[in-house]
């Protein structure tokens, strides 16, 4: 069993009065590929603000390596839902960009990241603007940008969503054998029920904000994910778990009012 490298324990965390995460408790280990599904507006994204600083709990616990989790964002590398690449900077120098936050030199971070771009299905193209990329080679650049950080945990904020279906298949291969082959530490928020399913060890899937985890779901299926009929059906059966718990009963709204804020997501 993987050991425990990030817990959240019975956090808590309101929103300018308004609850968005109640009692919420989540853990990652070493090398794990963990997914956070929920409703829109449930807090997902407010996980990652925590973890990085951007926001704080207001009760509960966050362990890194079992030590509470100290502020600031050294722990984490964040991919955003968009590429956010800067149009004026050619593929090279977006890729160095964390490195150079981090305050080594242009030169030093080119060095760091010009050898991985063979690896990303990048090479040939590190001279090149974003705007002659499709979108999934900007999303490769966006993770190659993430990943070369060095950081223990990556955060990946619904990284494909904005991609076409048939792009975004491509990219969800492309990721898990990448991931294969690093074993990353990663966290995903996504709202694909099929994407957790196909990418993840485990999937959280919360509860209508204030949220609280419903439902712990392990993914035993073997990698690569659905090469064959039989895994298929083994994926798509998990799939229907994750959505009875998306949509159980319990979480009607004459059961459990959906309060009315700002974006929590």
């Amino acid at each position: 069993m993987k050991s425990s490298l990030l817990q959240l324990d019975r956090v808590s965390f309101s929103y300018d009065g308004l609850p968005v995460l109640d009692d919420l408790s989540l853990t990652i280990g070493r090398s794990q590929f963990i997914s956070i599904v929920g409703p829109s507006g449930a807090g997902k994204s407010t996980i990652f603000k925590l973890l990085t600083g951007a926001a704080h709990a207001e009760r509960g616990r966050i362990l890194f390596d079992g030590d509470m989790l100290d502020a600031g964002p050294r722990h984490f590398a964040y991919m955003p839902q968009r590429d956010a690449l800067m149009p004026w900077r050619r593929i090279v120098d977006n890729a160095t960009l964390g490195l150079e936050v981090q305050g080594l030199s242009r030169k030093q971070a080119r060095r760091q990241v010009e050898p991985l771009f063979e690896e990303f299905g990048l090479a040939g193209f590190e001279q090149h603007y974003p705007a002659a990329l499709s979108g999934g080679m900007r999303q490769r650049v966006a993770l190659l940008r993430t990943v070369v950080q060095g950081r223990s945990i990556l955060l990946l904020d619904e990284p494909f969503g904005a991609l076409d279906a048939l792009t975004r298949n491509r990219m969800q291969l492309w990721l898990e054998a990448m991931w294969l082959k690093h074993r990353w530490t990663v966290i995903l928020v996504t709202h694909d029920v099929r994407e957790a399913v196909m990418l993840s060890d485990r999937i959280y899937v919360l509860s209508p904000r204030p949220a609280t985890v419903a439902k712990v779901i392990d993914v035993p299926l073997p990698r690569p994910r659905l090469r064959d009929a039989a895994s298929r059906a083994r994926a798509s059966a998990i799939e229907g778990t994750i959505l009875d718990a998306l949509f159980s009963p319990q979480d009607d709204d004459q059961q459990r009012p959906h309060l009315q804020g700002g974006s929590t997501q």
